[in-house]
């Protein structure tokens, strides 16, 4: 009996000290997602349409940060537009603003291709929405932050 209290007694002491360590690493506060600026379309090589733009963020934590990913859904006028898909091993410090270069292919099926290019090419306003996550590593634990942000804005190729 007393070697397992014994045994007890140290595997809980083990757990507590691990899940101190956990969560002592944990930041106390949350990343801050501050909006979507310089959004722009350029053409790749083949053409084709890019949206690109610079998410930005602050991090209000005295602890450097490493963003790992960001996973975002773009739509067009309430339409599916594009998706980012991006891995990343960018530092973020600590008690500053940051922004994040994001760019994705819009998808000119789904939005209507002989509008959608004559629309970029005449410079007529768009409903841009994004919506998803970041993921941001802090002493090896990651964290989500969500975010959606929505404007309007022309876009002209």
């Amino acid at each position: 009996m007393y070697i397992y209290l014994k045994n007890f007694v140290s595997y809980s002491l083990l757990g507590s000290f691990l899940s101190l360590a956990i969560f002592s690493c944990v930041p106390k506060d949350e990343v801050i997602f501050k909006g979507v600026k310089n959004i722009s379309v350029e053409a790749n090589q083949q053409g084709e349409p890019i949206l690109k733009a610079d998410a930005t963020f602050y991090n209000p934590n005295k602890v450097k940060m490493k963003l790992k990913e960001i996973y975002a859904d773009v739509l067009v006028n309430g339409k599916p537009g594009a998706q980012v898909r991006q891995k990343l091993t960018l530092s973020i410090p600590a008690e500053s603003d940051f922004s994040v270069p994001v760019a994705a292919q819009l998808s000119l099926k789904e939005l209507g291709f002989l509008d959608t290019l004559v629309n970029l090419l005449g410079g007529k306003k768009y409903e841009i929405q994004y919506a998803g996550f970041v993921r941001i590593a802090v002493h090896g634990v990651t964290i989500k932050v969500p975010f959606t942000y929505k404007e309007q804005i022309k876009l002209r190729l």
